[in-house]
């Protein structure tokens, strides 16, 4: 039931990305690279067909409803700095919500830009690293830096059957994120995904096991909101 709880979640948020990518862009993945990093995710994440079609049936038809993209601020319990990413046809919904969530675990909503300083906007894509052709990261690092990327490394990924691949992460600044695709693209790189995160820029704060517990609190209550797509915060993570 976990996992298809995730699945749900997941769907849901790239059917809204896929909306908001082909409002922004356009229905075709050729003029479109959004879209097209997209696509590989939903399909890395075995999403449906019909729920992809719909999602760009979403963006094109005029009669349905419309995403809009929103980013809250606030704090959490405990003085640790929240920023929250939301997809949502009711704004009106989504901050009542939003608000009402801070409020039950002791944190508070704040204004714009109250606490976006403390986060980089950075681009992020994933590729797959074939077995029988390992990548050289320290070469692909210093070839991608020309095309705007900060950081390059591997990562070993488990899934469900305990079954582990390799993948190629690589971050750099969001205006950089159609340089990047470009090179992956052009290079024949299998692309796993391609999006957004913000990366904190202060130092992560630390908290005792009662604290963080809130904390999760508040987190899990915003992650379960189906209007979000991102939550990010400045508690430095459990090693």
């Amino acid at each position: 039931m976990k996992r298809w709880g995730h699945m749900a979640r997941v769907f849901t948020k790239l059917g809204k990305e896929i909306t908001i990518a082909v409002k922004q862009g356009g229905p075709d993945v050729v003029g479109n690279p959004r879209l097209r990093a997209l696509l590989a995710e939903a399909r890395n994440e075995s999403m449906p067909k019909e729920n992809i079609e719909r999602a760009i049936k979403k963006a094109t038809d005029k009669n349905l409803g419309d995403y809009k993209e929103v980013i809250y601020e606030g704090y959490g319990p405990h003085g640790i700095a929240y920023l929250v990413e939301t997809a949502t046809d009711n704004t009106t919904r989504t901050v009542a919500n939003v608000r009402s969530y801070f409020t039950k675990c002791g944190g508070s909503l704040g204004t714009s830009g109250s606490v976006s300083f403390m986060f980089d906007h950075k681009c992020i894509f994933r590729i797959k690293e074939d077995p029988a052709k390992p990548i050289d990261v320290e070469e692909l690092e210093l070839e991608l830096i020309d095309y705007g990327a900060d950081e390059v490394f591997k990562q070993e990924i488990e899934d469900e059957d305990e079954n582990v691949t390799s993948e190629i992460v690589i971050y750099g600044d969001y205006t950089s994120y159609g340089a990047l695709q470009k090179f992956i693209e052009d290079n024949g790189y299998d692309l796993v995904s391609g999006g957004f995160e913000q990366i904190p820029n202060v130092d992560l704060k630390d908290v005792d096991p009662d604290q963080r517990a809130a904390l999760d609190k508040l987190t899990g209550l915003l992650e379960e909101d189906e209007d979000v797509t991102n939550v990010y915060t400045t508690l430095k993570p459990l090693e």
